[in-house]
């Protein structure tokens, strides 16, 4: 298996399934921008801009945030319990069937 299955729900609710390489070492925020939803990443996948902002809505295990991670989302708006950094999950094998909602936008 060379990718997985991405479930990205958009701000208006819209289900977006997309298919995410294993081997191009990308994160959520990545695969996002490559099929042109709206996830700005203005920080480039540093976690320090909070613009890619998503909901884990599945019971897909993530590891442990990063205290940078953590800090960021601490000044970040519309965070809710699930909250995590679309830049701050990595496509890996554990993650096919993920499913994710976009945040809103400031």
């Amino acid at each position: 298996m060379d990718e997985i299955k991405v479930t990205i729900i958009d701000r208006e609710g819209v289900s977006h399934e997309l298919q995410a390489p294993l081997d191009m070492n990308m994160n959520i925020m990545e695969v996002c921008r490559a099929y042109e939803l709206p996830v700005k990443g203005e920080c480039g996948g540093m976690a320090m801009c909070a613009t890619c902002q998503c909901y884990l809505e599945s019971g897909t295990e993530l590891p442990e945030q990063s205290d940078d991670e953590l800090d960021m989302l601490d000044q970040a708006f519309f965070v809710q319990d699930n909250s995590r950094l679309g830049c701050q999950i990595h496509i890996t094998q554990e993650i096919d069937g993920i499913v994710l909602r976009l945040a809103p936008e400031e």
